[in-house]
């Protein structure tokens, strides 16, 4: 293998989460169940009707070519991509070939090669028996197309980018890139080579996860090698994914760019983006959020979490803003202590409350979740009922504050020194072996003796608090 350098380069397609379709007024919900009920004329590719181009979808894409820093256009134009298949019900594809929206730009540190608009397919359905099926439900919903150039190196580059790219998308508010409901697919097109030209090129279709991402570009460069290595051509075709064999398989010759007769649409008029204020890159620019790396950055920098504690909440927009509230209130309640506080409600978000949700999809962290934390940094709470109460107020749809819960569960620890006295006074008097063997140098009978105390209290006690008056005790 290490006399042979793969090539790859990425074509990425996800659905926007515009309202409507990309060239009418049909619905775009990727979450409808009846077959063909978002559709009219304008999709369904009837004689006579006439596409507008979706102003939003526009917007989208050109809001993520300024946060990748490509190059938008001024000058552009909707073509047709002439093939046949049954879930095109026009005959042709409108996309974008000779003047895409986006030219270049950079997603770490993978150059890219353009960011162009076009409209989806229909979904074809094959498992029903000996026929198949059309919802034409997806078709026209708006789809942006991102191509790299040829540098990446390895599958687990190429499954890297592609995470980073949704993160993105999500971040913007542009896609959902679901891949697991089709909203994003990746293909993949593979070479390899013993010298610095390119080998033959195989573009492996529609893989659906990130997990077939790296397995089928993997399989794909050791079948090229083992070819290679028996003297044998790569062929230039289009190949699947089977998940269940894990393998690629041959499905047609590879298509050229002159196979589609690319063609301007002629019922589309092109047109200049400096036509439209609202394209205006420096407008676009203001309104772009903190970016993901940008967010990254300042995560580790700001909050000292770990670049894989960081990269938890980068992946998950929703539990990053809630711990951006945390951070502010915990700021409210004790700012000298604020750095402490923050990496302790990270650890219970990231391991406790990250482990409650993978058994619950529908668990939610508290609204008064720094109280929690509050709490167990006053020591009124031990670690472990802030386990235990964290799981009642994840799953208790916020009618039940975390303090309420502690109360009835009586999970708040004692630290009345009353209390402990009594106490402290029962257990020494009770182990009076162990109060000498402490008294003789024996460090360790403290902690029995404080494990006595912790019992007769039922766990109530605050272990500092109670270890603390043991030692005013025994002196």
């Amino acid at each position: 293998m290490d006399k042979y350098k793969p090539t790859i380069g990425l074509e990425i397609h996800a659905e926007l989460k515009t309202k409507t379709k990309m060239f009418c007024r049909s619905k775009n919900d990727p979450n409808e169940t009846q077959p063909n009920f978002n559709v009219c004329p304008i999709c369904m590719g009837h004689p006579g009707t006439l596409p507008v181009v979706n102003k939003e979808a526009v917007r989208s894409i050109l809001m993520v070519g300024v946060a990748l820093n490509g190059k938008l256009a001024d000058f552009t134009e909707f073509d047709r991509k002439n093939y046949f298949y049954p879930d095109i019900p026009k005959g042709y594809q409108i996309s974008q070939f000779k003047y895409p929206l986006v030219l270049g730009g950079k997603l770490g540190g993978i150059k890219l090669t353009r960011i162009h608009l076009e409209e989806d397919t229909a979904s074809s359905i094959h498992d029903e028996g000996d026929y198949s099926l059309v919802d034409f439900n997806r078709a026209g919903v708006p789809l942006m197309e991102l191509v790299t150039e040829p540098m990446i190196e390895s599958a687990k580059q190429a499954s890297d980018f592609a995470r980073e790219l949704r993160i993105l998308l999500r971040c913007l508010n542009v896609a959902e890139a679901n891949m697991e409901m089709g909203q994003m697919r990746v293909e993949a097109n593979i070479s390899v080579s013993a010298t610095n030209k390119f080998g033959t090129k195989v573009e492996v279709k529609n893989l659906n996860s990130f997990r077939s991402v790296e397995r089928a570009i993997d399989y794909e460069i050791n079948r090229h090698v083992s070819l290679l290595d028996k003297g044998k051509t790569i062929e230039q075709e289009t190949r699947g994914w089977d998940e269940s064999k894990s393998r690629t398989y041959s499905q047609r010759s590879k298509e050229d760019s002159h196979d589609y007769r690319y063609f301007p649409d002629p019922d589309i008029p092109p047109f200049y983006l400096s036509e439209f204020p609202e394209y205006s890159e420096d407008i676009l620019r203001k309104s772009l959020p903190e970016l993901p790396w940008q967010k990254r950055n300042r995560y580790v920098k700001d909050y000292k979490l770990r670049a894989e504690d960081a990269e938890i909440f980068i992946s998950d927009a929703g539990l990053s803003d809630r711990f951006e509230k945390i951070i502010t209130q915990l700021a409210a309640t004790n700012k000298s202590r604020v750095a402490e506080l923050t990496k302790l409600a990270m650890n219970y978000i990231t391991s406790d409350f990250l482990g409650i949700r993978k058994k619950n999809e529908k668990a939610k962290l508290p609204e008064d979740f720094s109280d929690l934390i509050v709490m167990l940094d006053k020591g009124e709470i031990s670690s472990r009922g802030a386990k235990d109460i964290l799981t009642i107020a994840s799953d208790s749809k916020g009618n039940l504050s975390v303090r309420k819960i502690a109360e009835e569960k009586g999970l708040l620890q004692r630290s009345d020194r009353d209390v402990l006295e009594t106490i402290v006074y029962e257990v020494i008097s009770e182990n009076q072996k162990v109060v000498a063997d402490y008294k003789s140098g024996k460090l360790a009978a403290l902690q029995y003796l404080v494990g006595q105390g912790m019992k007769k209290s039922k766990g109530s006690a605050n272990p500092a608090a109670l270890r603390q008056v043991f030692e005013e005790d025994l002196k």
